[in-house]
């Protein structure tokens, strides 16, 4: 919430919250009553961040997320715009409202790419005040793929983008992950099983 220095703090504070539960081998829920009650006791007035909590079970490529006031992440398949994770929301976290998250889950197909965004992707306005907008970022990262490049690559690329977009200046936080499963372990460049003939 916010763009400041105090914003900042918030936010430093619900990752530290998030990573400190994660170790202490809390689930994708608890993690997130983690984080709550880290930002209510350090600012019960209302400082708060959203966000999507989740987790990628290699072996089986089942991911599993909660939502807490976070657009909903895109699944991207085959170059192609399949899915948008809908999960039904708990409230952002600091606002001590008490609604949780439900934890939903997506099996994934190998080569899938998820995007993660935070509104500043999507709402970066240029000029004439036009948005970035869902649609064109998504075909952005399709069009990334469909060339070949890596996952780095499409980001860097994406940053440079949107920031042109914007006429170099974000008014808003412009957070992106993509993250790529390309199958089970071993299954990509696993050595061919000699037999006799």
């Amino acid at each position: 919430m916010g763009h400041d220095t105090a914003a900042g703090l918030t936010s430093n504070l619900a990752v530290a919250a998030c990573r400190n539960a994660r170790i202490q081998g809390a689930g994708l829920v608890e993690t997130a009553q983690a984080v709550e009650a880290a930002l209510l006791e350090q600012d019960p007035g209302g400082r708060f961040v959203t966000g999507v909590l989740a987790e990628l079970d290699l072996p089986s490529g089942r991911l599993s997320w909660v939502s807490h006031g976070h657009p909903p992440p895109v699944v991207v398949r085959g170059s192609r715009w399949v899915t948008t994770l809908e999960c039904p929301p708990g409230t952002p976290l600091g606002t001590g409202l008490g609604v949780q998250a439900r934890v939903c889950n997506e099996q994934l197909e190998p080569g899938d790419r998820i995007l993660f965004y935070s509104d500043g992707i999507v709402e970066a306005r240029d000029p004439n005040k036009q948005e970035f907008g869902l649609q064109r970022f998504v075909d952005f990262i399709i069009r990334r793929e469909a060339d070949g490049l890596s996952v780095p690559e499409t980001l860097r690329r994406l940053v440079h983008s949107i920031l042109e977009h914007h006429a170099g200046r974000l008014a808003d936080d412009a957070t992106v992950l993509l993250l790529e499963w390309n199958g089970p372990l071993g299954m990509k460049n696993a050595p061919e099983t000699l037999k006799d003939d």
